[in-house]
Formats: C-alpha cells, sequence, structure tokens
C-alpha cells in the first residue's frame, strides 16, 4: 500500500510540474488576404489556434471590404446601418485619426481607391472629371454614429477599412492572449506587429523591418532589425501595390485632398506606438503626407508618443530619417 500511495504521489507531481513547463508555441495561417504568426510563451497544453482562427472569421464577418455579407459591406451597399463593436472601435479610431491629421487618413476614401482598381469594385477608366465627382463623397465628416446605428450623408458614400483593420486584428489577437494569462507573446498578420514580454530564454521579442528595395523588381526586403517590446510596429509602402498605366505608375496609397495617388518622396513609412492600430493608421497618414510634413507632424503631436524609421528619395539618392527612441532599439543589423 505504502508502494502504490508513493506511485500515485510521484505521479501526480509529475503531473503538476509538467503543467508547470512552459513552452515556446507557435501558430500560423491564412488571414485576411495574407498569413498571420503567432508566437507565445505558456504552458505546453496552450494551443488557441482554433478560437484565434474563429476571433478572425468573425472579425471579416464586421469589416472586410471582401466578404460580400460582412458588416461594411452591406453598409456600403446601404442594406444595413447597424454595426458591432469591431466596426465601432475601428471607426472611432478613424475618425480621430482624421482629425489630427487633417483628414489626410480618411477611411471614406473607397470610391476613390475603386475607381483606380485597388478596392472591392473593377477598376474604371479614370479622368479627371470623375475624380472631381467621386472626391464629393469622400471626407470623414460624412458619416456618424449614433449608438450602434451609422449614419451616411450620402447613401453613395462608402468605407474602406484596409488601412487600418490589420493592425487593429493585431491588436484584438494580442488582447485574446492576456485574456488567457499569456503575456509574453509576438503576434504579426501581414507584417503587422504587436510584442510583449520577451522570448522564453529571456532575449527581447527581435523583428524583421519591410523596406523597399532599390532595385524595382526585388519590391521589399528585410534589412533592418528592432527590438520589440511592449509596443506595436506598422510599415506602409508604395512599393508592394502599385501598376503602371500610359507611362505613369499609379499607387494603392490615395491622398483623400486630391483624390490622386500620393506624390512625394517618401518610399516607406515603419511607425511603432502603443498599439497595432494606431501604428497601422498613422503609416499610411505618413506616406500621405511625405518627410517634411510628417516630421512636422511628429514635432506638434509628440503627446502621440509615436516613432518612425522613413526611407525617402532625395534627388536620387535614397536617404532614412530615425527618431531617437526608434533608433535606441535598432541593433546594427547592415
Amino acid at each position: 500500500m505504502k508502494f502504490i500511495l508513493l506511485s500515485i504521489i510521484t505521479l501526480f507531481t509529475f503531473i503538476n510540474c509538467n503543467r508547470g513547463i512552459r513552452n515556446t508555441i507557435k501558430i500560423s495561417g491564412p488571414a485576411q488576404g495574407t498569413s498571420y504568426t503567432i508566437t507565445y510563451v505558456a504552458g505546453a497544453n496552450a494551443n488557441y489556434r482554433t478560437a484565434i482562427d474563429s476571433i478572425l472569421q468573425t472579425i471579416d464577418a464586421s469589416l472586410s471590404t471582401y466578404q460580400s455579407q460582412s458588416i461594411i459591406s452591406r453598409i456600403n451597399r446601404n442594406e444595413i446601418a447597424t454595426v458591432d463593436a469591431y466596426f465601432t472601435d475601428v471607426l472611432q479610431k478613424s475618425i480621430d485619426v482624421s482629425e489630427k491629421t487633417d483628414g489626410l487618413f480618411d477611411v471614406t476614401v473607397a470610391p476613390l481607391v475603386n475607381a483606380y482598381g485597388f478596392g472591392f469594385t473593377k477598376k474604371s477608366t479614370v479622368d479627371s472629371m470623375m475624380i472631381d465627382s467621386l472626391r464629393r463623397l469622400v471626407g470623414y465628416q460624412k458619416v456618424r454614429l449614433v449608438g450602434s446605428t451609422l449614419v451616411k450623408e450620402s447613401p453613395r458614400v462608402m468605407l474602406d477599412f484596409n488601412a487600418i483593420a490589420q493592425g487593429y486584428t493585431v491588436d484584438i489577437l494580442a488582447a485574446f492572449l492576456e485574456s488567457k494569462g499569456i503575456h509574453h507573446y509576438l503576434v504579426e498578420l501581414g507584417g503587422e506587429l504587436r510584442a510583449k514580454g520577451k522570448k522564453l530564454d529571456g532575449s527581447p521579442w527581435t523583428v524583421g523591418i519591410q523596406e523597399p528595395d532599390e532595385n524595382p523588381a526585388d519590391g521589399a526586403t528585410l534589412n533592418r532589425t528592432i527590438a520589440l517590446q511592449d509596443k506595436a510596429l506598422a510599415t506602409s509602402g508604395n512599393y508592394k501595390k502599385f501598376y503602371v498605366e500610359n507611362g505613369k505608375k499609379f499607387s494603392h496609397i490615395i491622398n483623400p485632398h486630391t483624390g490622386y495617388p500620393a506624390k512625394n518622396n517618401l518610399l516607406s513609412a515603419t511607425v511603432v506606438a502603443d498599439d497595432c492600430m494606431t501604428a497601422d493608421a498613422y503609416a499610411t497618414a505618413f506616406m500621405v503626407m511625405g518627410v517634411e510634413a510628417a516630421k512636422q507632424f511628429l514635432a506638434a503631436h509628440k503627446d502621440l508618443q509615436l516613432e518612425v524609421l522613413f526611407i525617402y528619395d532625395d534627388q536620387g539618392t535614397w536617404k532614412t530619417y530615425i527618431s531617437e527612441n526608434f533608433q535606441r532599439n535598432m541593433p546594427d543589423s547592415r
């Protein structure tokens, strides 16, 4: 009996110790037209792939313009006006960023994005008259929430959350991990990232930064790294989505003020912020502003605590602008 009792105690001790062992768990899969990878430190049985895939599907059912029955798609077709918490969060943040950037970030830019062929409808034959007409439908002041109801100034007003939704999704996935008691993780979706805590060995999460390559055929490279702890990072650039028509380059980043693709010397903008939704939105806004206007904005809005890396073209020579705290967390990776 003593032997049996000792064996039972030993077995339970082994089970309890095994439960306390922490592991590095990595899961990945397709999401939002791209892919996600989540790495976190937790117990051996803490695999949440099924729950995470379910969250991603729920977010798409609210915010994806590529799903015909999503909330945003049905609102764009004026079929419904009631929104959910995901939609509310993203719209409120979008309006906040729009106000701060004087409308250079604007989710009502959808009609213009569609016209250039970067949205959820077929490309149009664009001319100045069409652009002038579509510009009348653009303006964050043209939409507002009344409770859970979205009110549009005109039924032709449409929304596109693609410049902020991936960052928001990263934040939602991070919040899910937190709800499970996981406080050491790196969440990545389509190149947007959020990190908390450290790796299992105690070292910081080190991530690559997407940058344009001076050879246009190469698109982008990962030739810089940054140690990311309790922060989020997002990159926007004009080197991924564009086309050339009649000798002219058309980028997917549209200036809501002019109605035309943003034209300035900024090639890519990487932003570090407390949350990924903020980083994602301002990365796009800075691409519209250009280097000098973006630097002026940062100087006037230090309360936002944004850190940046800009790559820009200075009369044919590629140069970088790196804010102080961003530089501090960048080891020499070249």
